[in-house]
């Protein structure tokens, strides 16, 4: 059992100090503050399997588990919420639409492998060659193209109900701009319920599922307080799962961008820079707990850029606190009635946050480069970014006797060749190359402005 020192007197931090992983406000405190977490990645980890057709309720009990995981295997040294990733979005719509769930849940499990196997080599041999294969230009390129490529998604919702999903945009634009701090924070999830809430004034509830012969209210009052989640398992012998296996890959750069980016926000904040000997034990957790939530039926997990925000904005690093949060995500997955809450959501409603959100993956991409000061004087930034760009947001694919490479993936293959081939050829030539740098400290969108 995880034990930590009481900081200071338990319930007040001293001034100019934080509350470090090993250390702990009193227990009433920890509990607030460990749901104050669940609360802030809520927004975020029901959307996705809202928008993929994922059981909510096993999402979220996947998350519990995988942030259980994550702490026991980084030594309960790392503070971090494990929520639903983003980037599985556009290859789980992708691979459900050509086979079923079990496709779509054999590439979660694949990637979870891979991204466990990346974990175990950069415990031994260190991060700098992940440095080396995804510099600043080419990790901005295959995050903000994962983020644009949604952006058809996001239109076919939107056209749905237009005046749903304009109010929802706005109300999450305005809740953004108008607080700081927690609200400000989850400004999506508070988008969402004033979509949710026009929903209702407009009669939404009261309109017949052709499918279920139901009415979301019905379905809803039908669904019991208590109950175990939906599970499915991955499905590896179809022909479909292995002719969109390919789409899920790229994912797995996106994951070690953002894992080892939250183990160097982390280490910044806390200024103990020892915790980046973790970022392997990181990649290692992250992976595991997503290759048990392919193996369940719940969605690929990663660190939580929300969480960062909430640690940042309270100074309270205490790993007690995940503890806390991990087991209430856990508690709220075994209630079938908010999963049928979350499954009633309309689609204009999810059309007009998914219009913001998709485009927020994006610019998460677009800052890895300022922050990293990407040169694009060099023509080899610059055509590591545009085409790679044009493909994502596209859609390129390549399609042979059912097997499909989509944008995502082509894109992801430009931005590496692109730059790799191109550098070593203007290193050769003294033409402009780029000399790259480490993943920054960036992972997803949060936190307060700096004034």
């Amino acid at each position: 059992m995880p034990v930590w020192k009481l900081h200071g007197n338990g319930r007040d931090i001293t001034p100019g100090a934080v509350v470090t992983p090993h250390e702990r406000l009193n227990w009433p405190a920890t509990m607030a503050m460990g749901v104050q977490h669940v609360v802030a990645m809520f927004g975020a980890t029901f959307l996705v399997p809202t928008l993929t057709g994922f059981p909510v309720p096993t999402t979220l009990l996947f998350s519990g588990v995988g942030t259980i995981l994550f702490l026991l295997v980084t030594r309960n040294r790392m503070p971090s919420y494990l929520g639903s990733s983003f980037a599985f979005i556009a290859p789980i719509t992708a691979a459900t639409a050509q086979g079923a769930i079990g496709s779509a849940l054999a590439g979660v499990v694949a990637v979870g492998v891979l991204l466990a196997i990346i974990g175990v080599v950069v415990n031994v041999a260190g991060v700098k060659w992940v440095d080396a294969l995804m510099p600043p230009v080419v990790a901005g390129a295959i995050v903000a193209l994962i983020g644009f490529n949604l952006a058809p998604t996001a239109w076919n919702n939107f056209q749905a109900d237009a005046t749903a999903a304009t109010i929802t945009l706005v109300a999450t634009i305005l809740f953004s701009v108008l607080f700081r701090g927690f609200l400000g924070r989850i400004s999506i999830f508070l988008g969402v319920l004033v979509g949710f809430l026009y929903a209702i004034a407009t009669g939404w509830f009261g309109q017949v599922n052709p499918d279920t012969g139901l009415t979301p209210a019905e379905t809803i009052d039908q669904a019991a307080w208590i109950g175990a989640p939906t599970f499915h398992i991955p499905d590896f012998a179809s022909a479909s799962t292995w002719s969109t296996l390919a789409m899920f890959l790229p994912v797995v750069l996106v994951l070690v961008a953002e894992n080892v980016g939250h183990v160097r926000g982390v280490a910044t904040m806390t200024g103990d820079e020892s915790l980046n000997k973790e970022t392997g034990r990181a990649l290692l957790a992250d992976g595991i707990a997503t290759t048990f939530a392919g193996l369940g039926g719940g969605s690929g997990t990663t660190t939580y850029g929300e969480n960062i925000g909430v640690m940042a904005a309270t100074r309270v690093y205490s790993t007690a606190v995940y503890w806390v949060a991990g087991f209430a995500a856990i508690l709220l997955a075994f209630s079938p009635k908010v999963g049928a809450v979350f499954n009633s959501i309309p689609p204009g409603v999810l059309g007009g946050v998914t219009t913001a959100l998709y485009g927020l993956i994006g610019i998460i991409g677009i800052k890895i480069w300022v922050d990293n000061r990407v040169d694009f004087s060099r023509p080899v930034n610059q055509y590591t970014a545009a085409v790679s760009l044009v493909i994502g947001i596209a859609g390129f694919q390549i399609k042979n006797d059912g097997f499909e490479l989509g944008g995502i993936v082509l894109g992801t293959v430009a931005a590496l060749v692109i730059y790799h081939a191109g550098n070593a050829i203007a290193r050769a030539r003294k033409t402009g190359a780029d000399d790259g740098g480490p993943i920054p400290a960036v992972g997803q969108l949060g936190g307060d402005p700096q004034d």
